[in-house]
């Protein structure tokens, strides 16, 4: 198998920029008339797994998803619009980020309401991690939410290192 990439092979991010809606059904909501947090991460899931077949052009499996951030409900009825884009390439892996936002257009408003990182592999025929292209950012437009991406992913990871840090309940954490 061949895992050399090259620069004519690379792909810019707007390649892979997917963006999916959905209208928060009954099905997908709990007792309080919200999104299920399984509902989000699905299309959270899906929008990510289409972003990274589109930016390899070839069959892609979730790899990870790094810690999610649910900032703010999604009620019965909005309109929920994921997007998500790669941002980031290993050899054979492509890193996404995911946004989620909710939709009340007879009130005028949206909220930003989840957020996380998926890392998704490329596979070849026979289900082998293969090589993605490069990304490429020609744009300012690309280059601005590459950076954001990498500086927000850069921003949690630190954050949930501080977290684990620190001692739980007046109690000291003890490291191996």
């Amino acid at each position: 198998m061949n895992r050399e990439r090259s620069v004519s092979r690379a792909r810019s991010l707007q390649t892979s920029y997917t963006e999916v809606s959905e209208i928060l059904m009954p099905n997908e909501t709990n007792n309080l008339e919200r999104a299920l947090g399984g509902a989000v991460l699905h299309w959270m899931d899906i929008c990510g797994a289409i972003a990274g077949k589109r930016f390899a052009r070839r069959q892609v499996v979730t790899a990870a998803m790094d810690h999610v951030d649910f900032i703010a409900p999604i009620e019965l009825g909005d309109i929920v619009t994921v997007t998500g884009y790669v941002f980031d390439t290993g050899v054979t892996s492509m890193d996404v980020r995911v946004d989620v936002r909710a939709e009340r257009p007879q009130h005028g408003e949206t909220n930003e309401t989840a957020t996380s990182f998926f890392t998704f592999i490329a596979l070849d025929e026979s289900e082998t991690p293969t090589a993605v292209p490069a990304l490429r950012c020609p744009t300012t437009a690309e280059i601005d939410l590459r950076d954001r991406a990498l500086e927000a992913r850069r921003s949690r990871r630190r954050e949930l290192a501080c977290e684990l840090e620190k001692p739980a309940d007046g109690e000291g954490r003890t490291t191996n």
